[in-house]
């Protein structure tokens, strides 16, 4: 998928493509990755087609309602639920058992590290879950991480505008 397909689809569909890439992306799904998307959204909205704010807010609770499922599922799945994944995924084994004790040592601020960081950043919230971290902490360390990763990306695209744009069509 290109990026003039990307950017028509942010205009046909708007905030809900938004919405529905980032939450499927802290889901940890395959797809397009907000890496892209978010740029892209920065351009459109550097074109006067939405509102900054309003995109970096929505992108921000489709994180966090993504990252609540794989949490709860990390909360009352726990060990079984690590199990079946990392027998799913064989390599994530060792990245996930790394994860589980930096939270320990961590606490609530790994969590917010970890979402500054590329692949982490989506998968802490199952060592989280599963650690049983305040469901409220954890919220507010997630969504401010969130909003530094997204805001980043976002902002590059804004920023940079319609040179990013010619860059990557």
């Amino acid at each position: 998928m290109n990026a003039n397909t990307i950017l028509s689809y942010l205009s046909q569909y708007g905030v809900i493509f938004i919405f529905v890439i980032v939450f499927l992306e802290y889901l940890n799904l395959p797809g397009l990755p907000a890496g892209i998307i978010m740029p892209l959204s920065g351009v459109w909205i550097s074109r006067g087609e939405m509102n900054f704010p309003f995109v970096l807010i929505l992108s921000v609770i489709a994180g966090v309602i993504g990252s609540w499922v794989l949490y709860f599922l990390g909360f009352y799945g726990g060990n079984l639920l690590l199990d079946k994944y990392t027998t799913k995924f064989p390599k994530h084994k060792k990245y996930i058992e790394e994860k589980l004790e930096y939270l320990r040592g961590k606490g609530h601020i790994g969590v917010f590290i970890s979402r500054l960081i590329p692949v982490a950043r989506t998968i802490i919230a199952i060592p989280a879950g599963v650690l049983k971290m305040n469901f409220l902490k954890y919220t507010i360390y997630s969504a401010c991480g969130i909003f530094i990763w997204n805001g980043v990306f976002i902002s590059a695209g804004y920023i940079l505008g319609e040179g990013i744009f010619k860059y990557i069509t």
